[in-house]
């Protein structure tokens, strides 16, 4: 049984395209996440061309702009949350769309210095920490209970479109922004992005409490983490979320070997990445349309059985087109478990305590997107591919009976 829908009637998206609200933060959404992919291919793009210092490798130099875009996310995650619950976050979503906006546009007229370049990227990371929370509380305010499953596909489902169309057709709208202003066309484009996802949402209204305590940051961020251990259905829900990213970052890894493995280019990794997005993509609509007659239905451990089905056929199967379904597969499953876990946090947890929640979730996320890259890459150099991917299908097969079997004991005692 999944607990998180209730029982009223929930008519899916056809609710959510009724609210001008929800859909005006919708559009912003998907602008703002459009933005961000593309700016990681200008990043880079300009590192190559202008940044990078004749005695740096272009691998030395990626790294240092990963880096720069990934430690304002370990350092920031939980700390954007705890703002979030003091400021409206409204202003939070447009003033940070805004600021990283102001900062690409800037870009074209700073001296190309790696080290300005790496702080910019800082900067632009570290005010998304801000965003990511606001967006999450937000939801909850603008709709109905019964209508949250549908909200949360929705949005998972098009933040996993940006990521494939973002990556798809970022290098040839760079270059065509290129063609008709090459001295700062491209930044005018990414920074235009952002400048429309926060006029975008302008005209959004919606009732929300602040909170007016005078207790310093750290105190909020302990009394995040102690509700978050005492609350045994939200830390359920976030090991679930937080484990189906562990796996997804893996995959980037083990994509590459895969490409190997079937005598493709190490380029061609990125296939079997935006196969698993569409099975993402495919498997958000699919909760999202058909959700009331889903909710009495465990889809976190069908996602999990999916998902560790998937990854133990990956050991024996050689052909192309398989292996492409195999990763639809693998999407799919991961749709089952993050829509329904991420509606269960957003449903039992209060709202005084929804910047600090997911900023705590923000924070750990963006960690399971980064240890599994190295852990990963040294594991497979160790025991080679087969042995990582069945232990990868027994992990998540374990954990997906583990996480239900504690979500239903634990349902028990709040329902």
């Amino acid at each position: 049984m999944f607990p998180t829908e209730p029982t009223a009637v929930n008519n899916g998206f056809a609710a959510l395209l009724k609210s001008r609200n929800f859909m005006l933060m919708w559009i912003g959404q998907l602008i703002s996440q459009l933005a961000d992919k593309v700016l990681l291919i200008l990043m880079i793009d300009l590192l190559e061309k202008k940044y990078l210092p004749a005695n740096l490798s272009e691998g030395t130099g990626r790294l240092y702009l990963y880096m720069a875009f990934t430690l304002p996310a370990i350092f920031f995650g939980s700390a954007g949350g705890v703002i979030v619950d003091r400021m409206p976050k409204k202003l939070i979503m447009i003033a940070s769309d805004l600021i990283r906006g102001l900062f690409t546009l800037c870009i074209p007229f700073l001296p190309r210095q790696l080290g300005i370049l790496l702080a910019l990227n800082f900067g632009i990371s570290t005010v998304t920490q801000f965003f990511a929370p606001a967006e999450q509380a937000t939801i909850p305010l603008m709709v109905k209970r019964e209508n949250l499953m549908a909200a949360n596909a929705l949005f998972s489902s098009t933040m996993m479109g940006a990521l494939i169309v973002g990556y798809a057709v970022g290098k040839p709208i760079l270059h065509w922004a290129e063609y008709l202003n090459f001295q700062f066309g491209k930044e005018l484009l990414v920074g235009g992005f952002y400048l429309l996802s926060a006029a975008i949402m302008l005209p959004i209204r919606f009732k929300e409490d602040l909170q007016t305590s005078v207790a310093n940051p750290l105190t909020e961020f302990l009394q995040g983490w102690r509700y978050l251990k005492q609350n045994g259905l939200i830390w359920n829900a976030m090991l679930q979320i937080v484990a189906l990213y562990c796996v997804f970052a893996a995959l980037l890894e083990l994509s590459i070997r895969l490409a190997a493995k079937l005598n493709l280019e190490q380029t061609d990794f990125s296939f079997f990445v935006a196969a698993a997005g569409v099975g993402m993509v495919l498997g958000a609509g699919i909760i999202g349309h058909f959700g009331q007659k889903l909710h009495r239905k465990p889809l976190p451990l069908i996602g999990f059985i999916f998902m560790a089905v998937a990854l133990g056929m990956f050991i024996f199967i050689q052909n192309l087109a398989l292996v492409l379904g195999l990763s639809v597969v693998l999407g799919l499953g991961a749709a089952l478990i993050n829509v329904p876990m991420q509606t269960l946090i957003q449903q039992y947890t209060p709202p005084a305590m929804h910047g600090k929640v997911f900023g705590f979730q923000n924070h750990a996320i963006n960690i399971a997107l980064s240890a599994p890259l190295l852990i990963t890459t040294k594991l497979v150099n160790v025991f080679g591919l087969p042995v990582v991917l069945c232990g990868m299908s027994l992990t998540v097969l374990v954990i997906g009976f583990w996480t239900w079997h504690n979500t239903r004991r634990v349902l028990q005692d709040v329902i």
